[in-house]
């Protein structure tokens, strides 16, 4: 099913953006596996809204409510399934998407595919609200990750141009990785933070949005893990990243620049460490050869389009008549929905990779 990832750790996500509630089942999970529930909604509050005055006025307790699954705070071997009920909701405030389609929404694809049924409130089923429980998933799988030694983080690495510091792609620590995710705003330079929460301002004040690139950091993976040729940990990445809504664009290790190098640049030469671990001088492979981890860090970016819905008018139709008209969208929205994806991509990670580290078991 197109809302279903996954092939050892199965996940199903359900709901919309203004149904009673939104929630996953997650399938697969080993049992005795301990959950810390107070973890995860620590996790899930970095990417709850209506707390960051660079965020949606959208004010949602984002408290999950366990239905099944954990008994005595372990993974009893039976589905874990988890609710979040939808308190805050304003759905007049989208009466006119009934008939009028938002720009770079996915407002007319799915009126088509869904022969007008579809729930146009808040985009439905098709709402960044969706990444709540694939938050509350990926929370649970970092706990199982960390427990083996595998430590995921990421940072805002731009936004509308602003250039945060990249991670050194040899050298990823845990320590670095935890020194960002207790940020309020997930940069490694807090001044370059400043910048782009100011560029942030600026387009809310002008109506406008702006959009960035986040990027992941992935340490302690063994050598060897990832299937071919399209079950690589590319391949599982990107299909995991890419079901966050305004992900446009995905690159790992030197990415697209590759394209421009010679291959006596590009290649990372084998060495030994200290202890004689086989390891690169350089990373720009991010950690993946063949589809497969070669024990270095995993280093991707993700790239998010500026959010589409802008108090700006902009150019639509009456889709039922095919007239020309302009559009005003009303409702909540961030002004850049990139500080809060930040662990929407750590979690689709985490999911991806704990699925593929239990398929080579």
């Amino acid at each position: 099913m197109s809302s279903s990832f996954g092939e050892q750790i199965k996940i199903s996500i359900f709901g919309q953006s203004h149904s009673a509630g939104i929630g996953v089942v997650i399938d697969g999970l080993p049992a005795g596996e301990k959950v810390n529930l107070e973890a995860v909604r620590r996790f899930m509050q970095r990417r709850a809204p209506g707390r960051q005055k660079y965020a949606t006025a959208r004010k949602e307790a984002d408290e999950p409510e366990i239905l099944s699954g954990l008994f005595e705070d372990r993974t009893c071997g039976a589905p874990l399934c988890a609710v979040i009920h939808n308190t805050n909701t304003r759905s007049k405030d989208y009466d006119q998407l009934k008939s009028i389609p938002r720009p770079a929404h996915a407002d007319y694809p799915a009126m088509i595919r869904h022969q007008g049924y579809q729930d146009y409130r808040g985009g439905g089923h098709f709402s960044g609200r969706l990444t709540a429980p694939l938050c509350f998933a990926g929370a649970v799988c970092i706990q199982i990750l960390e427990r083996q030694g595998i430590e995921t983080g990421a940072h805002i690495l731009s936004i509308a141009g602003v250039q945060d510091r990249s991670l050194d792609a040899v050298n990823i620590t845990p320590q670095e990785l935890a020194a960002v995710r207790r940020k309020e705003f997930p940069v490694i330079d807090d001044r370059a933070g400043q910048e782009m929460i100011a560029a942030i301002a600026e387009a809310k004040a002008d109506g406008d949005s702006v959009g960035g690139i986040i990027e992941l950091g992935v340490t302690g993976m063994p050598v060897g893990i990832g299937e071919p040729m399209f079950g690589g940990i590319e391949n599982k990445l990107a299909q995991a990243v890419f079901g966050i809504p305004a992900v446009k664009g995905i690159e790992f290790g030197l990415g697209f620049a590759a394209a421009d190098s010679r291959g006596s640049q590009n290649n990372d030469g084998f060495c030994t460490d200290g202890a004689g671990n086989i390891k690169t001088r350089t990373n720009h492979h991010g950690g993946i050869l063949g589809g497969l981890s070669s024990g270095m860090p995993i280093v991707m970016r993700a790239a998010f389009k500026p959010t589409p819905s802008i108090i700006k008018e902009q150019d639509s139709v009456i889709a039922a008549s095919g007239e020309e008209t302009r559009l005003r969208i009303e409702g909540r929205h961030d002004p850049c929905i990139v500080p809060r994806a930040v662990p929407c991509v750590e979690a689709a990670a985490a999911v991806a990779i704990l699925d593929m580290i239990l398929l080579k078991k």
